[in-house]
């Protein structure tokens, strides 16, 4: 913390010696960084308004996230500010930087706000930053005209003021009103207390169904043998090349072995399928599936 507190001190020291820009050098310095990718004329457009950047981020330190972060993140949305610069447009450079500092600061804190993702989209970000703003505001004024409003009408309220669905509303009042805590944690202070990891359910494949799928597979696999060995070696040899290995054998690589015809090949296989089809009809439909 110490050391954060001085780089912080430092950066704020550099940046309020940095020289102050007029319209005209911000506009040639943008000029020759989009055009000739003038490092230098980039560095000093940076450095002349990361004062700018470093207010920016004091507003966010009370979302409890460490000053000389917020103060990176600022500088990140400065440089990217400055990449993307127009200067055709007429707008001077600070008023363009103001939103992408603040962007890069905001995704920045709801990124670190909680170890579960609080939302990335414009209604969720709004309302992670206003809601708590706003509903002081709307108490205020209720309190105001004598009324006592519920949670549902304070979240239609919000809804309204802010502009974003209400299912949004009622989503982030959850969120931000919750903590983090760990799956392993008690529920309970009891000596028969479960730990929460305990609640969630199990999505692997429980005992009983590996069993039977075992048990199957084994019948399937003795019918499949039986099936086999109603076939001709050769019949058997040419299965085994295009059904079973891994990288299986083309029809042409196996006519040019055995001395045969694409085509011959093809009829030996597909004769062979359908004995070993005939074979298993008086077993399981399943078994047939596995010759598809």
């Amino acid at each position: 913390m110490a050391l954060d507190m001085q780089q912080d001190f430092s950066l704020s020291r550099i940046a309020m010696k940095a020289e102050m820009l007029d319209a005209e050098t911000e506009r040639t310095l943008a000029y020759a960084w989009r055009d000739n990718r003038d490092e230098k004329a980039l560095h000093r457009l940076i450095t002349a308004y990361m004062r700018l950047a470093i207010s920016m981020a004091s507003k966010f330190r009370r979302y409890g996230a460490p000053m000389n972060d917020l103060i990176q993140e600022a500088g990140l949305g400065l440089m990217k500010a400055a990449d993307k610069f127009d200067p055709d447009r007429g707008v001077r450079f600070s008023t363009y930087a103001v939103w992408w500092i603040k962007a890069s600061v905001q995704d920045y804190v709801m990124r670190n706000w909680s170890m579960v993702r609080t939302g990335s989209t414009s209604s969720q970000k709004a309302l992670f930053f206003n809601m708590r703003r706003v509903q002081a505001q709307l108490e205020r004024e209720a309190l105001q005209r004598g009324e006592n409003l519920d949670r549902h009408q304070m979240h239609q309220l919000i809804s309204m003021e802010i502009g974003v669905p209400l299912h949004d509303v009622e989503m982030m009042e959850g969120r931000l009103s919750g903590s983090d805590f760990s799956l392993n944690a008690m529920q309970s202070s009891d000596e028969d207390g479960r730990e929460w990891i305990e609640t969630i359910e199990d999505e692997s494949e429980q005992a009983s169904s590996l069993v039977e799928e075992d048990h199957d597979r084994a019948h399937l696999r003795s019918w499949l043998v039986d099936a086999m060995g109603a076939l001709t070696e050769r019949e058997r040899y040419i299965l085994r090349e295009r059904k079973l290995r891994d990288d299986a054998r083309t029809l042409e690589s196996l006519g040019d072995e055995m001395g045969l015809s694409k085509e011959r090949i093809r009829q030996l296989e597909a004769a062979a399928l359908g004995k070993m089809r005939k074979h298993l009809e008086s077993h399981s439909g399943e078994a047939l599936a596995l010759l598809a």
